[in-house]
């Protein structure tokens, strides 16, 4: 009977003491299901990029010695590409909140048709950073806010919210005279916000690349939680080709809905001919090598094994890097996947709503050197 409550003990003391949400225990590379299948190279340019903004910033050894054994290597196959990351990197689990599983989903960059100037077709704006919008980082008082910046407005001498997008987004707009662009759709302004960059396609055929630049500081509440809420749609079938079937069928209740997230994104114009939206580490995104996380939980800037499906129930296995981060995106085993431009990916990324699990990659720490004094 002791013996029996013992390991009733114990097991309850595994439930008791589950591990924070955060990056965990060290594992091997053996450990990481799928890792010797990978294409190790093509996740080569991501790491690339992310060494661009650690040796700008100069601070950390390791990503310094790192960064500059792999500015030298321009194109590697993937077996030296593989054999690099396991020599220069320590894999670590990263666990949810009482479970390792967590969300991953996907994003794209759509292709919106605008104007520069208001018309009759294009009268929805997109509107710049407005130069009133505070951005309060308290990071150094309460750490916990770390990746968090707080946003606001002044009222006289009193910092408060910044407007929600019920305000921004009426017709007689406090905004107005910031519009960056004009566009024909309202929904697919708001998806816009929600993928955080893509391409405005003007009415002489030429293209225009715009980029997140801000956020009103408003919590970002999903359409889909909102129409589960109502009882309009089961959480199963939340996807968002589903929302836009719904939006579709309901058009007098659109309003109200996009409205239901007080989270407004503003824009900025970019290169047209970049290689990608850049993300919020400031480099250019790589198609279904670069995600977005929570930078409370994992750094931008290191690699993540990802572990997961697609949509089709198909294995998702690689390496990716940390590179962006989005509204939605909260939580230790998190990961938005950017899959790229065209109606491809914007397919698989509305759809992408999966089980998966994470492991960080952290660089190995740099071995001491060893001095040897002559005897006498």
């Amino acid at each position: 009977m002791l013996l029996v409550c013992t390991a009733a003990w114990l097991g309850a003391c595994v439930s008791w003491f589950a591990p924070p949400p955060g990056i965990g225990r060290e594992v091997s590379f053996r450990a990481l299901p799928g890792w010797d299948e990978d294409r190790h190279a093509d996740s080569w340019p991501a790491l690339r990029r992310s060494c661009e903004v650690f040796l700008a910033r100069a601070t950390d050894t390791a990503w310094i010695e790192l960064c500059h054994a792999a500015q030298a290597i321009e194109s590697p196959d993937d077996a030296q590409a593989r054999e690099f990351f396991e020599s220069r990197f320590i894999p670590y689990v990263v666990n949810g909140d009482g479970s390792r599983d967590g969300l991953i989903t996907g994003y794209y960059e759509p292709l919106l048709n605008g104007s520069l100037t208001r018309t009759d077709r294009f009268r929805y704006p997109l509107y710049r950073r407005p130069d009133n919008l505070l951005t309060v980082d308290l990071t150094s008082l309460y750490p916990e806010l770390k990746g968090r910046p707080v946003r606001g407005r002044l009222d006289g001498k009193r910092v408060i919210p910044y407007l929600d997008r019920a305000q921004i987004a009426r017709e007689r707009s406090p905004l107005a005279g910031n519009e960056l662009l004009w566009v024909d759709d309202p929904v697919e302004a708001y998806l816009l916000q929600v993928q955080g960059s893509g391409r405005v396609r003007l009415p002489d055929g030429s293209q225009v690349a715009v980029g997140y630049a801000d956020q009103n500081g408003h919590p970002y509440r999903s359409l889909g939680a909102q129409l589960i809420q109502r009882g309009e749609l089961r959480r199963e079938e939340v996807t968002l080709p589903r929302i836009r079937e719904w939006i579709a069928a309901h058009p007098e209740e659109t309003e109200a809905l996009l409205n239901s997230n007080p989270s407004f994104v503003f824009f900025r114009l970019r290169e047209a001919g970049a290689e990608g939206p850049v993300g919020s580490l400031g480099v250019p995104l790589v198609a279904e090598r670069s995600i977005a996380v929570d930078p409370a939980y994992i750094t931008l800037g290191l690699p993540v094994w990802l572990d997961t499906t697609l949509p089709d129930g198909s294995r998702y296995q690689r390496l990716v890097v940390a590179q962006d981060t989005g509204g939605a995106i909260k939580g230790a085993v998190r990961a938005d996947v950017f899959f790229g431009q065209g109606d491809a990916a914007g397919k698989v990324a509305g759809e992408m709503k999966q089980a998966g699990r994470m492991y960080v990659l952290r660089p190995r720490p740099p071995q001491p050197v060893t001095v040897l004094s002559k005897t006498p």
